[in-house]
């Protein structure tokens, strides 16, 4: 009997899932909306109520657009950093505070003063930021201690739905490395981190392999799910290590650019590397005994969809992103001078400030429509050559980018990328992505294959590639640079909007 294998990632904006048949072929998909709840200005919430109904959704569409009722394992993927917190009972105590959400400014500084810049980069190998879960706690132990004092357990969210599906408290490395609370040298919870914060190990789940069997599904989930009892579900990957299992960026010397609502820049490594100024983040991969550098855009396509809607203004009639791309490849690389900071949500690499703020710089009365999407699509690829400088700078490079996330469908700004990069960009098929990344750990969880990089080369293949252009690199450079250079000069002037 032909084996099907499922990859489900709970996203932000979509709970998406996929059937892969044993040759990689996706044989069904199906995805589920999800709302997003503000209930102040800079906070982000869900209720982990809806990741399970969406999950469900999708993955009984997508089975039925396959024509199996069985698959042989599951895996998850999902959002980093959120915060689901259970009480004894497991029942959910608030909405999970998600990855965007930044209110823990002061906890964070909390943690800098507790345990400094040197703790963190020997504890736990990373910065303390707003969207990492550690502040998230610290928060609730501030402003909710009702919520707080009644907390026996913390997960993330794709292993809610795992508590869900089996019943099993447990997470992985690669999404466990995004709490602020894991030891990525050492592959376990940072006992001393955790201690010296004022927090319990206890409330942490289990630490498994990604690609390791972590449960069955119950028989409630499995009628729910409309699956088998017992069908075996894998440890999975935090979504830009899934999505780079999905690409098959798993190898040194390899990278991968990343456009959706937000933006990444992943490098995977072979040895831990910290960054002493930590300024780029270092995690655990979901493949075994890998690590991978990665820089965040916290506002990419997200910053492309917000011009589109304030061209819409109150009509609500958006041009398509296709007809405004198009538009911005008729102007000159560096938009005749007009320059775009992609700050909408704050920014994370290089500056970690939730102060900073989306600026144009350089408008004229020459400048038309296209002039100022060239600006956004430039100011996204710019912010994305700011984390690989710095991984240029830990002596990590590569030999070529695969793209993916809804902006590698624009050969326009995947060009741009090979341009402002100074290295190929590829796509890959046949999906490429967070859920068939997962989906591609169950095959090797439950003996399918032997290594992740041994179905990688099985199933996945090159689309297309695109070299920088020479002609195109002086006029790139002189636009960096003049990006490069914005963010410092305006530091202040966005603290004083911030506070009024």
């Amino acid at each position: 009997m032909a084996q099907h294998y499922l990859g489900i990632d709970v996203g932000t904006t979509a709970i998406k899932a996929l059937v892969v048949d044993e040759s990689g072929s996706v044989v069904g998909e199906a995805e589920a909306a999800q709302g997003l709840s503000v209930p102040r200005p800079g906070w982000s919430e869900q209720d982990p109520a809806d990741w399970w109904d969406g999950t469900v959704d999708a993955v009984r569409s997508a089975c039925e657009q396959a024509g199996v009722n069985h698959v042989a394992a599951i895996g998850l993927s999902g959002q980093m950093h959120s915060s689901v917190v259970l009480d004894k009972g497991d029942r959910v105590l608030r909405p999970a505070i998600l990855w965007n959400d930044v209110r823990t400014t002061e906890q964070c500084r909390f943690i800098m003063e507790t345990v400094g810049n040197d703790g963190l980069a020997r504890m736990v190998g990373n910065p303390a930021l707003e969207g990492f879960t550690a502040p998230k706690l610290i928060w609730i132990r501030d402003e909710e201690p009702a919520v707080f004092d009644q907390m026996q357990t913390v997960l993330l969210p794709k292993d809610y739905v795992r508590l869900l599906m089996t019943g099993e408290k447990v997470t992985e490395p690669s999404d466990a490395a995004g709490t602020l609370l894991f030891d990525v040298r050492e592959g376990c919870w940072s006992e001393e981190m955790v201690d010296g914060l004022g927090l319990d190990v206890g409330m942490l789940p289990r630490v498994m392999g990604s690609a390791e069997v972590t449960g069955g599904l119950t028989k409630d989930a499995a009628e729910a799910l409309g699956l088998r009892t017992g069908t075996p579900v894998v440890g999975g990957g935090a979504d830009n290590a899934a999505a780079s299992v999905g690409s098959g960026n798993v190898e040194e010397g390899l990278m991968q650019t990343s456009i959706g609502t937000s933006g990444a820049v992943v490098a995977p490594i072979e040895t831990v590397r910290v960054d002493p100024g930590m300024r780029i983040h270092s995690f655990n991969h979901a493949v075994a005994g890998r690590w991978y550098l990665m820089g965040v855009v916290l506002s990419a396509g997200a910053a492309l969809g917000w011009f589109r809607r304030v061209l819409a203004g109150r009509t609500g009639e958006a041009s398509s992103y296709e007809e405004l791309i198009s538009e911005a490849e008729e102007v000159p690389a560096g938009a005749d001078g007009l320059t775009f900071l992609p700050y909408l949500t704050g920014e994370r690499t290089p500056h970690a400030d939730s102060n900073a703020r989306g600026v144009f710089v350089g408008l004229h009365s020459g400048h038309e429509r296209g002039h100022l999407v060239r600006a956004v699509l430039e100011g996204v690829t710019f912010a994305l050559r700011d984390s690989l400088e710095l991984m240029r700078g830990l002596g990590v490079d590569a030999s070529e980018a695969v793209a993916v996330g809804g902006g590698a469908r624009s050969m326009v700004w995947r060009q741009m990328q090979a341009d402002v990069l100074g290295v190929p960009v590829v796509t890959v098929g046949p999906a490429g992505g967070a859920p068939y990344g997962a989906a591609i750990l169950a095959a090797v969880g439950t003996g399918g294959f032997e290594s992740v990089e041994e179905v990688c080369r099985a199933w996945i293949r090159p689309l297309d590639r695109l070299e920088p252009r020479g002609e195109m690199t002086d006029a790139y450079e002189v636009a960096y640079e003049r990006y490069r250079k914005l963010y410092p000069r305006l530091r202040e002037h966005f603290a004083e909007v911030v506070a009024g």
